[in-house]
């Protein structure tokens, strides 16, 4: 039995769990510090370009209270952000913020003519990826939305040199001129079609696809190309459609 003067020490706490978190970049590690923020752009941690459309300071990653935050720091170009199953998808826009909560993160942007990627890597995610079962009919859908053969060419010329590229890195956009090139399309047909595709897709609430004069043109093939390719609408299978005969009575 204890004297009364003498004290009783509390159980121990378990320690908090903590989320160790890396950003990969064309290769090239960064482990993050969850005592200071990281940030992505320009002139940043990680100087991803000497881009002048791109801003010193675009993304910052921190930790707060135990969680990893994505969080857009510009005040023009917006993100796109998937998990790796790429069944979830988020956009990021200037000002926002959104909890990193798998195990690995993918992250698209454009500045001016520019894709870019990196991955967020974290060993305690909050959610896990599930890879759904694919129905086998062959239809190129997304939610209700459905898709003409024309329709997948032309977003395709524009994912070509996303598709293309090995891992994370850097990729340009083609103008629509260059894209209707590659598809031996006029350009007023092209661009008939790229009304339709965006049109289709902002009704089921993909953001990005509109926008004012001026700056609609660049903007809309960027976040087009970035959504096609994290939704997986095209992927680098479907690559050798572009060069096989097209049927150009589908004008739609």
């Amino acid at each position: 039995m204890s004297s009364p003067d003498e004290t009783t020490a509390p159980p121990p706490t378990a320690p908090a769990s903590r989320s160790d978190a890396s950003v990969e970049f064309c290769g090239e590690w960064f482990a993050l510090d969850p005592a200071k923020p990281f940030e992505i752009g320009r002139d940043a941690d990680l100087d991803i370009d000497d881009n002048q459309y791109l801003h010193r300071r675009f993304l910052q990653i921190a930790n707060n209270d135990g969680m990893w935050w994505l969080s857009n720091v510009g005040s023009r170009l917006s993100a796109t952000v998937s998990d790796a199953s790429r069944t979830m998808q988020a956009w990021l826009a200037p000002g926002a913020r959104m909890p990193i909560v798998f195990g690995l993160t993918t992250v698209v942007f454009t500045a001016g003519p520019t894709s870019y990627e990196f991955t967020v890597h974290t060993s305690a995610p909050t959610f896990f990826d599930s890879t759904p079962v694919p129905d086998g009919s062959g239809a190129t859908t997304v939610g209700a939305v459905t898709f003409t053969a024309s329709q997948k060419l032309l977003i395709l010329a524009l994912a070509e040199p996303m598709l293309k590229r090995d891992g994370t890195g850097t990729s340009e956009i083609p103008s629509s001129q260059l894209a209707a090139e590659r598809l031996g399309w006029a350009l007023s047909r092209f661009n008939r079609k790229l009304d339709n595709v965006c049109d289709k897709l902002s009704r089921t609430g993909v953001e990005g696809l509109r926008g004012g004069v001026g700056a609609l043109a660049t903007n809309r093939r960027a976040r087009l190309v970035e959504y096609a390719v994290l939704s997986r609408l095209v992927t680098k299978a479907d690559l050798p459609l572009l060069d096989q005969p097209h049927d150009d009575s589908d004008d739609r």
